[in-house]
């Protein structure tokens, strides 16, 4: 019988299963580890569930899981366990319930705790293993999970990638009818026999050559062997009878366990719509260790659009990267696919170079110079400001180490801020060179913000539509919000409007030949039809041109970046004959969820080379 392992050693690495653990108000914490881990003395966990937030409690001594006795048992204690499991809080204490036979010791009994401890072995407990209570005694705990966010726990994507006769072949499955090719599917419990080797758990699955034999992985005359993590053993009958039926029943906590399967055996189509469901959650970490974990497990699987995901959640939330505890887990190929990028939303370029340099000292001698001066190759330095620039030598903390790098980038930013490139024939590498291609750039003077939720003072209003008057189309005060003055006397509700101005492109030559915008946001279909605009949908975006200076090798790809309750960017759309919109019929969505609907709506502006 041929065996698959599903996690061998030293050959396909960690697998990342992302466990939704916690969720603390809108936020989840999520708690990312191997699928066979290390077990520790004294570790603890809740069983017998398939909510990772209830089960019976368990803890790990001398080799074993063991069981804790209810005697004495209310919610203080049930608080510690929980939040000793990283949850933010415990819901109630489940006595009687029944979660399976519990085959090892009962470890714990007439344990005392104020509800204030760290951990369950800093209240008063019995010695390890005294007690007097059966395992019809043994308790559990419910723990706080969901809360805003409980749609996700019962959210459930059905999948369907089906031909035909997939209700007979699933009913063949199911009845087990002339099955002849069994498949052992194996489990550590996390415990160790009598002779310290693991325990393992087994079930079985009877399945048919003729169906499978189809798929390579199991393309063998003999039954098999398949090892997976006792997490996702129950996910597996799902998965085989998807091999017949190609239909299946998604949820979020069987995904993690069902996108590796189908990258495992070689299911390349449910491996990829189910990684779509990730895109889900990664907004929800706040620390960024997911979104960090989930790209390294993406690159493992060989899942490309879960990468891509997570690497333009990652682009389009640079900044706050940077300043998060995942920042220096970060590896070097994965920092440098980001710099490859131009949908990078950064305050600017030398903000991106700092952000580098900081990244290379805080690894020290884990990175080498060879991959210090390809990173800092990933740098447009010809972007960054030129009094910036100027400052490099003295402010740089490598310098001194790539002098010949810098230098030779700085020759080329130079050049580029102080000669007239006059044509695309002659200067063909400035549309072909990804160092004098802009990114999202949203330090002043480049962007401009308009939240939806604000309005403007009377005063405010009766000021800008003095300087309308006085400068028809040119503003001398920027940065405040108007209302956008109405042909008639009718009421109605009126656009956000902001003014600003920017530098014709970034390159020092154009620094005194500015352009005024106008940023507008139409929140409602009578604010689109009385401005003589007819938008497919609400909110609508107008970044529109008030000068009339031109050059013909400028155009300009303006984005706009909306950030989700003012905590992270959710969406970046791109500005088309100076519109752009949130949604269209439905048939435009977010790349990111956002509750509430809650938007600041980044107007930028992203002159190019053509």
């Amino acid at each position: 019988m041929e065996e698959v392992k599903m996690l061998p050693h030293g050959g396909f690495g960690a697998l990342w299963l992302l466990l939704l653990l916690n969720v603390s108000g809108c936020a989840f914490d999520f708690h990312l580890f191997k699928d066979v881990p290390e077990v520790r003395e004294g570790a603890m966990r809740l069983f017998g569930s398939d909510k990772p937030w209830k089960g019976r409690v368990e803890v790990y001594h001398d080799g074993r899981w063991g069981t804790v006795c209810d005697d004495g048992w209310d919610m203080a204690e049930a608080q510690v366990v929980c939040r000793q499991l990283h949850f933010p809080g415990a819901i109630s204490v489940v006595i009687g319930e029944n979660y399976g036979q519990a085959p090892g010791p009962i470890w714990l009994d007439d344990v005392k705790c104020d509800g204030a401890e760290k951990s369950l072995f800093a209240c008063d407990v019995s010695k390890w293993g005294v007690t007097d209570c059966t395992h019809k005694e043994d308790v559990g705990v419910t723990c706080e999970s969901w809360n805003r966010s409980a749609a996700l726990q019962d959210f459930t994507h059905s999948l369907d990638h089906s031909i035909s006769l997939v209700d007979e072949l699933g009913a063949a499955f199911d009845s087990g009818a002339g099955c002849d090719f069994l498949m052992v599917v194996q489990s550590p419990t996390g415990n160790k026999g009598v002779s310290g080797s693991p325990e393992t758990t087994e079930s079985t699955i009877c399945a048919h050559k003729f169906i499978l034999s189809q798929f390579p992985s199991f393309n063998t005359s003999e039954g098999m062997v398949v090892n997976v993590s006792l997490t996702c053993q129950p996910h597996f009958p799902s998965f085989v009878r998807y091999l017949y039926t190609r239909k299946i029943h998604v949820t979020f906590s069987s995904a993690q366990c069902l996108h590796w399967m189908a990258s495992k055996f070689g299911m390349k189509h449910l491996m990829v719509d189910v990684g779509r469901m990730f895109t889900r959650v990664l907004s929800e970490d706040a620390s960024f260790r997911t979104q960090v974990s989930l790209l390294q497990y993406a690159t493992e699987t060989g899942d490309l659009v879960l990468q891509e995901n997570c690497l333009q959640y990652l682009a389009w939330n640079f900044q706050k990267l940077t300043q998060s505890p995942a920042w220096l887990s970060l590896s070097k190929e994965d920092l440098g696919r980001l710099l490859s990028r131009s949908d990078l939303v950064v305050p600017d370029e030398y903000f991106l170079l700092r952000s580098v340099e900081s990244w290379v000292q805080e690894k020290g001698n884990r990175s080498t110079l060879e991959a210090q001066v390809e990173l800092l190759n990933g740098i447009r330095f010809p972007m960054i400001p030129a009094e910036k620039l100027y400052q490099l030598e003295v402010n740089s903390s490598l310098y001194d180490v790539h002098k010949s790098a810098y230098r030779e980038k700085m020759l080329k930013a130079l050049q580029f801020n102080v000669l007239l490139f006059v044509t695309r024939a002659a200067h063909p590498e400035l549309s072909q060179d990804d160092d004098y291609q802009p990114r999202i750039y949203t330090a002043e003077p480049w962007s401009t913000v308009i939240n939806s939720t604000r309005k403007s003072s009377p005063q405010q209003r009766r000021l800008e539509s003095s300087h309308r008057r006085s400068h028809h189309g040119r503003y001398a005060h920027h940065g405040y919000y108007s209302y956008y003055p109405h042909p008639t006397n009718s009421p109605r509700q009126h656009a956000l409007s902001k003014m600003f101005s920017t530098p014709f492109h970034k390159s020092l030559l154009f620094k005194a030949d500015t352009v005024d915008w106008e940023a507008r946001l139409f929140t409602s279909q009578s604010e689109c039809s009385d401005e003589g605009h007819s938008c497919d949908s609400v909110p609508a975006a107008v970044l529109s041109r008030q000068s009339l200076l031109t050059r013909k090798n400028v155009v300009f790809g303006n984005r706009l970046v909306l950030v989700c309750q003012g905590k992270y960017v959710c969406h970046v759309q791109e500005f088309k004959n100076n519109m752009a919109y949130v949604a269209t019929n439905g048939s435009r969505v977010l790349a990111y969820p956002c509750r509430d609907e809650k938007y600041l709506y980044r107007f930028v502006v992203r002159p190019e080379f053509v």
